[in-house]
């Protein structure tokens, strides 16, 4: 097929949706930051819980009552040092945490007018503050003499490199891209992060200094586990997951069928979002955060008709109520009980996609309804989740591996004595940021506890 008959096949996918200037306005910040008067008013909202639930709930053990009595007391510093001590990627956090499910939603609050303290944005004002100043809250303790690999640079990784860097261990980073930052850097929503903030915090944190960074140095390749472990005195894995899910249907690789971790990336590197390519008729098939910030970046992009089909019922979707209903507001249609049957072409490009309808039986299990359902597809971007890869990990080792992820203990302590793990790659973990920021500072508790054990 020539690449006229091409064009006019995929005419429907095409760059400059909209002006610059109106892609400019959409990604923007999702929620506009705290004035000063605007926090001090949010702050004194707070009851300040003696038991607070809010801390309770929060995965990264901030004492949020004791953040928000200082910013109520004008004192922005010992605000933020009070986050950051516990979360050290809490500017990242206030911007990305899923709050309305966790600390907020504990928010004694609720229970009196249905609003609870804006926690979320009360964080980013606090640490915000000492970010934008380069304010450094840290220093590093005496060198221990230890030195500690760290597999990937995402939060994860870097929050247990600032733990042990801050008690006096030396840490070498390892990552296979050029990039440092992982998720925060290529897979959140480019509108929860602009004006490049993941690099101004991983710069912030990166600034304690006895971190050395190795970049381009992939799990398999040119590193392994079993050299890191001859090499070190401990290893920690914040790899992540490198591979994404496949729909598992007939002529996958066709054009126009997507990976949707890809494309985010794309859009999160790229400085002129106008340019990039987009559908009219888009279609993403999962029910998680990438399916829901996919589906809105193609809608800010200009996208006509986006749709995000998922394959069981809307209670079960692992995206949260407030993300289901920010999709819808970007007009985003979700579709409940859709499982992908068949992908349709035309001339090796996808224009369409089949789904079964699927009803739940009453063993909890669903069954295909015999009714199908066909939507109209310039792209089918691929969100189903990603996978762990392996190599570099298991080989000559017994490393514990289940259902695609590493084992770990409460310390995040894998089955090899010199090797901790946390964030994505680990069993059990829910794929939040501020979650794999609490795996690696609890890792690297455990490895300083255990390397200065008898010191």
């Amino acid at each position: 097929m020539s690449d006229n008959n091409l064009t006019n096949k995929v005419m429907n996918i095409k760059s400059h949706r909209l002006s610059k200037k109106e892609i400019d306005d959409n990604f923007s910040d999702l929620h506009a930051p705290l004035s000063a008067i605007e926090a001090l008013i949010e702050a004194d909202r707070c009851y300040f819980c003696y038991d607070a639930p809010c801390t309770k709930a929060c995965p990264s053990d901030i004492d949020v009552p004791g953040f928000i009595q200082s910013i109520r007391s004008d004192n922005l510093t010992g605000a933020a040092e009070k986050i950051l001590s516990e979360n050290i990627f809490g500017g990242m956090c206030a911007r990305d945490c899923p709050t309305e499910e966790l600390c907020q939603l504990a928010c004694v609050r609720n229970d009196h007018e249905q609003k609870p303290v804006e926690i979320g944005l009360l964080q980013r004002y606090a640490t915000d503050s000492v970010l934008n100043n380069g304010v450094q809250l840290f220093s590093r303790q005496e060198n221990t003499g230890k030195s500690i690999a760290v597999v990937g640079a995402g939060p994860a990784g870097i929050s247990c490199a600032h733990r042990l860097a801050v008690l006096g261990h030396k840490i070498t980073v390892y990552d296979a891209k050029d990039k440092l930052g992982g998720l925060n850097e290529y897979g959140i929503a480019a509108y929860k992060t602009p004006n490049d903030f993941a690099q101004q915090e991983l710069d912030y944190i990166l600034d304690i200094g006895g971190i050395t960074i190795e970049t381009g140095m992939q799990l398999g390749k040119q590193i392994n586990l079993e050299g890191l472990q001859e090499k070190y005195d401990a290893v920690f894995l914040g790899c992540g997951l490198g591979s994404v899910n496949k729909l598992n249907l007939d002529n996958e690789d066709i054009s126009g069928v997507i990976d949707a971790v890809e494309y985010i990336a794309n859009l999160r590197q790229t400085n002129n979002k106008d340019e990039l390519m987009v559908g009219k008729n888009i279609v993403v098939i999962g029910g998680g955060m990438t399916a829901i910030d996919i589906a809105v970046q193609s809608k800010l992009l200009g996208a006509e008709q986006v749709t995000i089909a998922y394959r069981r019922s809307k209670k079960i979707m692992a995206a949260s109520e407030y993300e289901q209903a920010l999709a819808k507001k970007h007009d985003v249609q979700i579709q409940y009980n859709m499982s992908p049957k068949r992908l349709i072409a035309d001339d090796s490009h996808v224009t369409a996609i089949e789904f079964d309808v699927m009803k739940s039986q009453n063993d909890g299990n669903l069954k295909a309804s015999g009714e199908n359902i066909t939507l109209k597809a310039d792209v089918v971007f691929k969100a189903i989740g990603q996978k762990l890869v392996t190599e570099g990990l298991t080989d000559n080792n017994s490393l514990e591996i289940e259902k695609g992820r590493i084992v770990v203990d409460e310390q995040r302590k894998t089955s090899l004595s010199k090797v901790w793990a946390g964030g994505d790659c680990v069993l059990d973990g829910d794929n939040l940021t501020v979650s794999a920021v609490q795996d690696g500072k609890l890792a690297a508790i455990s490895i300083n506890e255990t390397l200065t054990q008898g010191a």
